[in-house]
């Protein structure tokens, strides 16, 4: 079993992971908030979140996650102001919130199908968890971390130990409210405390209410991730995942009611894909039109396309879509294909069996690169390396199938007719990712080999905003 190492946003470091309990993976991801469709920036935090217990899975680890659908709760400020997010998606579109939730979470797992994003086997709705976070916020109120104020149940910062850990702030950063729309609740004590319990709704016609010893009412939006790991996942969770937007202030939030209720620290490694921007900023559903998987397939792009695309970057980094950019990983992918289809069909014609020891230490290879931090691309790299190494086609197809089992960009599922295409160029795509890690290790003279090699085969490689891209010559 290989350790992998990952950037912890705690530590602000990457190290091995070591989980709780050797050999085992405890894994919470925060799931999305079924008001509207997932955009293609959402997914990319899911397929990086897939890829991660994909990973460990190949690398032995048994593996248990479980994340959460946000049918309540979430409103549209991180200061637990402005509109509930569901009774807003109820509002557009004349149902009731349970229909709204219902429509969008099966949309939302149609689009992980179509990006081969494994659904995670423990799947919770908040509304199905309510006598849950009732339970966890008298703990809280028996510790003393909770109070009443205004009707409302809320934590008490003050009182939670090293609150600004995770997001790295201070109470001097003012980084209560992120967003602009920010007001003060009179009712706080501190302000950086949140809600734990609605019971005076800001929302007259909230659809959503249920009884609970503080009054009749709806759960906030932290206390959900919180009661659903430690019911499903136990004290000890080895990582939380979300979007990079989340560490403050709801991951904070959940770090500091978790430990306040079980007395010791719940998380170890916390893992924040980066936002996916277009050109004018952070894509957002607050913009109006919404770029969706659906709306890349009405335009012509098969899903695992933009898998792809969004493998080529690594997930600590800020990746900017454009329709060229796309266009470009949606031409390497079918040449992919069809590179992976000509092994197939050569490894149907091959009387030999599989060499299991390289095909092991292919598949070792790949782990330990691909576990340096989720190095999505390099991992990219040795698959086209063993594409072109002389080797028999049934170990290659063997060793494709262990990579596949991790990219998830459906490799062995092409025709196997499908041929080669003339003036394949994936070889020199690859050569384009080696050329930037080594640009970026400032080792110029591999830089420049490369681009003899690139040259010798005609041709020249342009370096644009979107990355380096070849040219004939």
């Amino acid at each position: 079993m290989l350790t992998l190492n990952l950037y912890n946003t705690e530590t602000r470091a990457v190290g091995p992971i070591v989980p709780h309990e050797a050999g085992k993976i405890r894994m919470y991801t925060c799931g999305p908030t079924v008001y509207h469709y997932a955009h293609i920036g959402n997914l990319r935090t899911y397929i990086m979140e897939d890829v991660l217990e994909k990973l460990f899975r190949l690398a032995g680890y048994e593996v248990k996650r479980a994340m959460n659908i946000t049918d309540v709760g979430h409103l549209t400020s991180d200061a637990d102001t402005g509109e509930d997010k569901m009774l807003a998606g109820a509002k557009r579109e004349g149902k009731t919130a349970m229909e709204i939730a219902k429509f969008y979470t099966d949309a939302f797992f149609a689009d992980c199908e179509k990006l081969n994003i494994k659904r995670p086997e423990i799947v919770v709705p908040a509304t199905s968890c309510i006598d849950d976070f009732i339970k966890l916020i008298s703990v809280l109120f028996e510790k003393g971390y909770a109070y009443t104020s205004g009707g409302n149940v809320y934590f008490d910062t003050s009182k939670a130990k090293d609150y600004y850990r995770l997001s790295g702030h201070s109470a001097e950063d003012l980084m209560v409210g992120v967003r602009d729309d920010v007001t003060e609740d009179a009712n706080k004590r501190n302000r950086s405390d949140f809600v734990l319990w609605f019971t005076t709704s800001k929302f007259g016609e909230q659809e959503l209410r249920w009884d609970s010893p503080w009054g009749f009412g709806y759960p906030g939006w932290h206390i959900e991730c919180s009661a659903i790991s430690l019911k499903y996942l136990g004290e000890y969770l080895d990582i939380h995942a979300g979007g990079v937007d989340n560490i403050f202030p709801h991951h904070t939030n959940e770090i500091a009611q978790s430990e306040a209720a079980i007395g010791h620290e719940w998380c170890k490694y916390w893992f924040h894909p980066r936002h996916l921007n277009d050109k004018s900023g952070k894509m957002s559903k607050s913009k109006g039109g919404i770029l969706t998987v659906s709306v890349l397939e009405e335009r012509g792009y098969k899903p695992l396309a933009y898998r792809l695309f969004c493998l080529q970057s690594h997930y600590m980094k800020q990746l900017v879509f454009s329709y060229e950019s796309l266009d470009n990983a949606a031409a390497a992918y079918d040449k992919l294909l069809s590179r992976v289809a000509s092994v197939r069909k050569a490894a149907k014609e091959y009387a030999g069996e599989a060499d299991a020891d390289e095909t092991a230490r292919l598949t070792n290879e790949f782990i330990e690169t691909v576990g340096n931090d989720l190095n999505t691309s390099m991992g990219l790299t040795l698959l086209y390396d063993l594409l072109k190494a002389d080797l028999d086609p049934k170990t290659k197809l063997a060793a494709i199938a262990n990579f596949d089992s991790v990219l998830s960009l459906g490799l062995l599922d092409a025709p196997v007719e499908q041929e080669e295409e003339e003036g394949d160029t994936s070889h020199l795509e690859a050569l384009l990712i080696k050329r930037a890690e080594a640009k970026k290790a400032r080792d110029w003279a591999t830089a420049d080999a490369i681009r003899d090699e690139v040259k010798a085969a005609g041709y020249m490689i342009v370096d644009t905003p979107e990355g380096a891209k070849l040219k004939k010559i």
